[in-house]
């Protein structure tokens, strides 16, 4: 491997890079003069960062599960940053949207406003458990922030457990608790405390599990615990975006840690939250209900930025704290699209539809992996579903090259997806989407990978 080859590795766990090989063939052969003149402005005025500027094409419109580009081109959008819940221009959300416009627009801080009152309600009323006190935020990120100052207050502590290759949002705060080099590397001193521990892959376990979890990575948390003697919270994503799947016990183990030691435990469904997994919030699969949940993408209806950290009653114990104070903290415009969307998903069924489609999916997706030798694992919940590539289903190298042609070839025929970790397909779609669009989508893939290697 050359040193170009291994730069390109040990950033690829967050997305296709916008400065790979593949990235410059695919403009070249695709992108008219148009888009380029485009793509060159945002080039210009945008500082250049990997994952987005200089980006990748140019859209013009979006409805239900399509993005469309400049070029009139439809893509199947199976990523949509998973804001697409209720999909894309959701009359329902929009409509909602003017009508919060014509009357109050935007709050002033020390005010608040009905639509505020109303999600904050509705979120108590949907949470498991004690779950029933809410703070708003713009964005994910934002939330996790509050979630770790909240932690603090209500422990004393400030040390946490989270996992390598986790995601928790690009500021300094969510990259010290993260686990991916491309958003820690070169940006340190991080903060302190902040202890990691091996995800629940069981795919590639470190204790050889063999497939089969045996939860020594859930009961490592507490032996982490007990060497710490410290910690606070431990904070982790219920299920992570590559579809890594915790098996049964898992979180019910790490709960019972967190009790035993007094600790938080912060669950991250920031991607996932209201019905992507077939269950309203993903913990439900779970039956465990954490001290913390943080949610967002989706709950802004796919229009606007909106995050939510819903908490057990008995930790409002910070009156004298300000965990957010964001001048957008009750913006009743994004409130009202939330509460529009939260309606559309329980009206049309969409949670139901996550759970037996997604299951189709999954079970045409492992029909492929009897085919196609590439598919070393296919693994889901609900609509977050991931196909892993490698090189041999024996030493289980990571196809990453392969990953990234089924990427750009998938898009050339109108599908679009996300690559994580450098070799997983993570297909995201909106939970409005049917089975005829779903086969669709899958058919294509299918194509793809035979392209590849049968």
């Amino acid at each position: 491997m050359d040193k170009k080859q291994g730069e390109l590795k040990n950033l690829q766990s967050e997305g296709d890079l916008n400065i790979s090989p593949r990235r410059t063939a695919w403009t070249r052969e695709h992108i008219n003069a148009e888009t380029q003149h485009w793509l060159n402005e945002d080039a210009n005025f945008f500082i250049h960062q990997s994952l987005s500027t200089p980006c990748l094409n140019v859209l013009a419109h979006c409805d239900g599960i399509f993005i469309e580009d400049l070029q009139g081109r439809r893509f199947m959008d199976f990523h949509g940053n998973n804001v697409h819940q209720v999909g894309f221009s959701n009359p329902r959300v929009i409509e909602a949207i003017k009508a919060q416009m014509e009357t109050l627009s935007f709050c002033t801080r020390r005010y608040t406003n009905i639509p505020a009152i109303k999600l904050a309600q509705k979120l108590a009323e949907l949470a498991p458990g004690d779950l029933n006190k809410v703070l708003f935020t713009p964005g994910g990120t934002s939330a996790i922030g509050i979630a770790l100052k909240l932690a603090r207050v209500a422990t004393g502590k400030f040390k946490t457990i989270s996992m390598w290759d986790s995601f928790h949002g690009a500021s300094l705060d969510a990259v010290s608790i993260g686990g991916e080099a491309i958003f820690r590397s070169g940006v340190g001193p991080l903060l302190p405390g902040t202890e990691h521990v091996p995800p629940p892959d069981a795919y590639r376990c470190l204790w050889d599990c063999g497939g089969e979890c045996n939860l020594r990575c859930a009961r490592y948390i507490e032996y982490v615990m007990d060497k710490e003697g410290d910690v606070g919270a431990v904070i982790a994503e219920t299920v992570r975006s590559t579809s890594l799947v915790p098996p049964p016990g898992y979180w019910e183990t790490i709960r019972e840690a967190c009790d035993r030691h007094g600790a938080l435990l912060i669950l991250d469904e920031i991607p996932h939250c209201l019905g992507r997994t077939g269950a309203m919030f993903t913990c439900e699969n779970y039956d465990v209900v954490p001290d913390m949940l943080v949610i967002g993408k989706g709950l802004g209806g796919g229009i606007f930025p909106l995050a939510a950290l819903i908490a057990r009653e008995e930790l409002d114990v910070a009156p004298d704290t300000a965990l957010g104070h964001y001048t957008h903290e009750k913006n009743p415009v994004a409130c009202a699209a939330a509460l529009a969307a939260i309606e559309y998903i329980e009206q049309e069924g969409l949670v139901e539809n996550a759970r037996d489609l997604g299951a189709y999916a999954l079970g045409r997706l492992q029909t492929m992996m009897d085919t196609y030798e590439i598919i070393g694992e296919v693994r889901g919940l609900g609509l977050l579903m991931g196909v892993e590539l490698v090189k041999s289903r024996e030493t289980r190298e990571p196809a990453r090259d392969e990953a990234e042609q089924v990427m750009y070839d998938a898009l050339s025929r109108g599908l679009n997806f996300k690559v994580t970790m450098g070799n997983i397909l993570t297909l995201t779609p909106p939970l409005t989407i049917t089975k005829a669009e779903m086969e669709s989508a899958l058919d294509i893939l299918e194509e793809c990978l035979a392209q590849v290697r049968s």
